[in-house]
């Protein structure tokens, strides 16, 4: 192999498009952008959802709703799982390693749900009321 010899891969090195070059380019005259209107000219351009002074229809919709942004990083146990589960000492690290609650969870949270007879300890995991009474009532603690 000589360094005048090399080329590049074939199929890698494309010609651009040469626009409004003349008739035999294949893009003379209007140049690809088809004949008169705002497409055609210039800067002509209008913005994303413009109906041409109509109201757009996401004006014309009422607002409705509210999406969390941390919504996909909480997760809920309820009491029953950790009866189920039968560690005595509970962290975020024990429910992702049971596959209980998803790997991206940043905040759990116990909940009423089944009947639990074990002393369960839990770290860093929030509780509701009625959740935190059936556990405290079965020997449990939270830290």
């Amino acid at each position: 192999m000589q360094l005048n010899t090399i080329k590049p891969a074939e199929g890698s090195k494309k010609n651009r498009r040469r626009v409004a070059r003349g008739m035999g380019s294949g893009l003379g005259k209007t140049a690809g952008r088809g004949h008169n209107g705002q497409k055609s000219r210039a800067g002509g351009f209008h913005k994303v959802g413009f109906e041409g002074g109509q109201m757009p229809l996401q004006r014309r919709l009422p607002k409705r709703g509210f999406t969390s942004l941390n919504r996909d990083f909480q997760a809920e146990v309820t009491v029953g799982v950790l009866a189920k589960l039968g560690a005595a000492e509970v962290d975020m690290l024990t429910l992702k390693a049971a596959k209980l609650i998803a790997n991206d969870a940043k905040v759990v949270k116990v909940i009423a749900g089944g009947e639990i007879a074990i002393a369960v300890s839990l770290r860093g995991i929030g509780a509701t009321a009625n959740a935190r009474k059936a556990i405290e009532a079965a020997g449990g603690k939270f830290e």
